[in-house]
């Protein structure tokens, strides 16, 4: 499910977890502004596993579709559990990635308290 604050990445893919079972992408998310770590939202064409947010294999094939568009950085892990939900994974992504989601349009709500 995306809105008018979502920041679209990535659109379908394949990717592949830990037990070797394909999965369809539909697609890479970010909401357009944030305070400094950004949640990732993968959402996924067709219910997926509980706990599958933590398959280090999907996470970086998720990396992977993202450094083909740009991203330069290292891996990202699991968000929140309580993100997670049936068609969705939430992955939490490091510092390093605010580069690349400004490049596509985030905004850091934190700057704003910087400049003060």
């Amino acid at each position: 499910m995306t809105t008018d604050t979502d920041i679209q990445l990535s659109g379908p893919f394949k990717a592949v977890d830990s037990t070797g079972r394909s999965h369809d992408v539909k697609g890479i998310r970010i909401f357009d502004e944030g305070y400094g770590i950004i949640d990732v939202y993968v959402d996924f064409a067709a219910p997926v596993e509980p706990g599958l947010y933590k398959d280090k294999v999907l996470a970086g094939k998720v990396i992977d579709q993202l450094r083909t568009l740009g991203y330069k950085g290292p891996d990202f892990g699991p968000s929140d559990p309580g993100l997670q939900d049936r068609k969705l994974i939430v992955l939490e992504a490091p510092e390093e990635f605010s580069a690349f989601a400004k490049s596509k349009g985030w905004k850091n709500l934190a700057e704003e308290f910087d400049e003060e």
